[in-house]
């Protein structure tokens, strides 16, 4: 019954949001079902259940829901990866490339170990700037990653992927965006 389910179908298609002409993909509406949110769960657990995780590293906000029970499945430990100045603790800091300029974000230096296998979660890939930068975040510390999943692909004209080449990728959702 769980292989059959479509978790399109609790994914909320929220015009405008946050600005005219994104249409955002809300995945508050999955998380609230228990069957979908154990389903999208499992599938990701099923997938790099067999492959040493050691750490998994989840971007905020929307990807500490699932990664720390991602982590939790796969008897890993759990990373925050955050915007700066967000940390309390020193640092390695990744800028990477927005539409319009540029951002960053932050893991704790002592967060992972020379050797570890990392699984990296964000809940949606579009361009793929921010989970390169946060693979780089990973790399840094002289740790693999083991992988880089999501719930949501955005493919078509956001080539997300193409940023990413060099690892496992497992999208739960994949969603054309037209050019």
């Amino acid at each position: 019954m769980n292989e059959d389910i479509n978790l399109l179908d609790y994914i909320r298609n929220v015009p405008d949001w946050p600005k005219k002409g994104i249409q955002f993909k809300d995945i508050t509406t999955l998380c609230q079902d228990p069957l979908a949110f154990k389903v999208a769960v499992d599938r990701i657990v099923e997938h790099y259940m067999d492959k040493g995780i050691t750490k998994v590293a989840a971007i905020e906000a929307r990807g500490y829901v699932f990664g720390g029970v991602i982590a939790y499945l796969l008897n890993a430990g759990f990373v925050l990866i955050r915007k700066k100045g967000k940390l309390p603790w020193q640092c390695y800091e990744a800028v990477y490339e927005l539409e319009y300029g540029t951002d960053s974000i932050e893991m704790h230096t002592d967060a992972v170990e020379k050797g570890e296998k990392v699984l990296l979660f964000d809940d949606l890939l579009a361009t793929g700037g921010t989970a390169k930068a946060a693979a780089s975040l990973i790399e840094k510390s002289g740790a693999d990653v083991a992988g880089v999943c999501f719930v949501i692909e955005l493919t078509g004209s956001l080539h997300g992927r193409d940023q990413l080449t060099d690892y496992d990728i497992l999208s739960l959702i994949e969603i054309p965006v037209e050019e």
